[in-house]
């Protein structure tokens, strides 16, 4: 499934999800221990490389997404990926083997951050080895159990995947673009054989899920000349005048190829409807409670189980709901739960942008200023600093029904386009003002832009740049959350404190809504419920999420694990190193090693901690 955060490389496959330093990054070591014996490292090295390698040449879009299609893989942005079953066999025994490689390097003979890099390496070809080889529906790797849905398959990703990440600067580039636009009718029929075939075996999305999906693919049914891939590339090689009759011609492509495709991908799921059932979790399907263990471990690289992550979500409930109670009740807001008083602020209208075009512009123009206020603030706390700019945007309106309140594409490796934090308006009413400055700090800086940014450009294998692992990666935004509070960012501003505060009890009711659905079988509708009694999410986009976790189970845990190691090995750090213990660099230790594995995670902060005292 490809993301429309960002196309990264998680779990030694092509996954949903998502290093610009201000000076060279370098290894966050100071002073590194003796270099390994030659062989095991050149090794590794040679290993790394080429696994990345291939990772290009089987991904066109991997090579289009960190801005690598040209010179001698220019032909790789004329293609979309292949998303066939012969593919999907292919790529599981190709991870088999890559792990087989992996393990005949002598583990022993690595130390420092060539150790970093096999241990990270391992950890995801090791967790697709185990889910490939146990289940055998939905994408590789257990994360994503249905093909097609609200938020999965190339109908709902494609479109804007092409619009944005697809640049169009010469006639060859608007060439590419209808090549993959006429590719992109066979990648559906491609998945819709899978999801047939998924389907047969019993893996059937819930009806709630197809009745969000289907409407989804039906508004892509329209005249050709008003198809947004239609006109994306109309537009944009008219922009650069480049001659050519490229609406004329992708209309015909998507007439021709596109439509009938979609058609037939809506006539599954309708035929599907009737034999679907409402239960929301993933423990229903073939296998399920393992799929969602191993979707659990794989999303919070933890052996946690599913009791222990629904408590830990309980407990932080409590204590956050502890702190938000003085804060509403400072602002006057005394009577109903907490949950009932946050839900009475959403409504409070005089925090809404006006829900219009020129609204959701201002919106987006008063983020730009926050995120340059709070960018100025940034050496304090980090020495190593993003070069990339970033850009917000709002959501596709295509898309916006289903898509998440906010997301980020990372910027290409080569500079020529931006980071981009996506944020969801469809209506400015579930973003009250007081509730989008955390949003922001989440997606942007400090949170995903500065992570994503600076490990795109540290001294790692390239394999490794282009890695992403949710505990690590969301476990650092809502870290970054956290550490602009620390920044002092909502002092004089109790209402924006407890933007904050929802925004973390939203996170913890998500490990105690998702366990609560694949392991103690909840229904949609509880979860909906226990959902906005926590946070005070409005019930309107409490559904948008809890029907995203029941696409994705697992990953929605990843977010509030990271953060509390991350939290847990700053304070071990500020114990062990006393007064000489300085947050830049316990930051450069953690963000320039790259994404990784929590337990790997805390080996290199324990390395910090010894040559910072040597």
């Amino acid at each position: 499934m490809h993301s429309r955060r960002h196309l990264l490389l998680s779990a030694g496959a092509l996954a949903i999800l998502g290093g610009c330093a201000s000076k060279a990054a370098a290894p966050p070591f100071a002073a590194p221990p003796p270099a390994p014996a030659p062989d095991a490292a050149a090794q590794l090295t040679a290993f790394l490389e080429k696994i990345f390698d291939q990772a290009l040449d089987d991904s066109p879009q991997l090579v289009t997404g960190l801005g690598l299609d040209k010179g001698e893989r220019a032909q790789a942005k004329f293609k979309l990926d292949d998303s066939s079953l012969a593919e999907k066999a292919r790529a599981k025994a190709l991870n088999t083997a890559q792990l087989a490689e992996l393990k005949a390097i002598d583990r022993a003979q690595l130390s420092g951050m060539p150790g970093v890099n096999y241990d990270s390496v391992l950890f995801n070809l090791e967790t697709a080895e185990a889910a490939n080889q146990r289940f055998d529906y939905g994408y590789l790797g257990a994360g994503v159990p249905y093909m097609i849905s609200q938020l999965s398959g190339s109908y709902q990703s494609t479109p804007d995947w092409l619009d944005n990440q697809h640049r169009i600067e010469t006639k060859e580039d608007a060439d590419a673009y209808l090549s993959r636009l006429a590719d992109f009718g066979a990648i559906i029929d491609q998945e819709v054989e899978r999801a047939r075939k998924d389907i047969g075996a019993g893996v059937i999305p819930p009806d709630f899920i197809i009745a969000r999906a289907l409407p989804q693919m039906q508004g892509m049914l329209v005249a050709p000349e008003a198809s947004g891939l239609v006109t994306s590339v109309a537009r944009r090689a008219k922009d650069k005048g480049i001659a050519g009759d490229y609406a004329g011609q992708a209309a015909k492509i998507y007439a021709e190829k596109v439509a009938p495709a979609l058609e037939r991908q809506v006539a599954l799921f309708k035929e599907t409807q009737g034999k679907a059932w409402h239960d929301a979790g993933v423990w229903r399907q073939p296998d399920g409670e393992a799929y969602y263990e191993q979707a659990l471990h794989g999303s919070t690289t933890t052996r946690l189980s599913a009791e222990e992550v629904h408590n830990i979500g309980l407990e932080q409930a409590k204590a956050l709901q502890s702190r938000a109670d003085v804060l509403l009740r400072g602002e006057g807001l005394t009577k109903g739960s907490v949950g009932e008083r946050i839900q009475a602020l959403y409504k409070d209208k005089r925090y809404h942008y006006p829900n219009t075009d020129p609204g959701k512009e201002k919106l987006i123009a008063d983020l730009m200023e926050m995120v340059a206020a709070t960018t100025k603030r940034l050496p304090e706390y980090f020495d190593a600093l993003p070069k990339a700019p970033l850009q917000i945007k709002r959501v596709p309106k295509t898309i916006e029904a289903a898509a998440p309140g906010g997301y980020y594409n990372q910027p290409s490796l080569d500079g020529s386009r931006p980071g981009i934090y996506w944020i969801n308006l469809r209506d400015t009413a579930e973003y009250p003002k007081w509730a989008l400055p955390t949003l922001t700090y989440h997606e942007g800086v400090p949170g995903h832009h500065l992570q994503l940014s600076l490990q795109q450009e540290a001294d790692l294998p390239m394999i490794r740049r282009a890695t992403f692992l949710s505990a690590y990666g969301e476990g650092w935004a809502l870290y970054a959350e956290e550490l602009a509070r620390e920044m002092g960012v909502y002092d004089g501003d109790p209402r924006g404190e407890i933007g904050y505060i929802q925004a973390a009890l939203f996170r913890a009711a998500r490990l105690v809504v998702d366990t609560g659905m694949h392991a103690k079988r909840w229904s949609r509708e509880k979860a909906i419920e226990t959902m906005s009694a926590i946070s005070g999410t409005p019930t309107t986009a409490s559904t948008t999420e809890i029907e995203r976790y029941v696409v994705w189970p697992g990953q929605a845990c990843s977010y509030m694990v990271g953060k509390l190691e991350w939290l847990r090995l700053r304070e071990k750090a500020k114990s062990a190193m006393g007064a000489s213990f300085d947050i830049r660099k316990f930051h450069d230790a953690g963000l320039l090693s790259g994404a990784m594995p929590l337990t790997v995670l805390e080996a290199v902060v324990d390395q910090y901690i010894a040559t910072a005292r040597s």
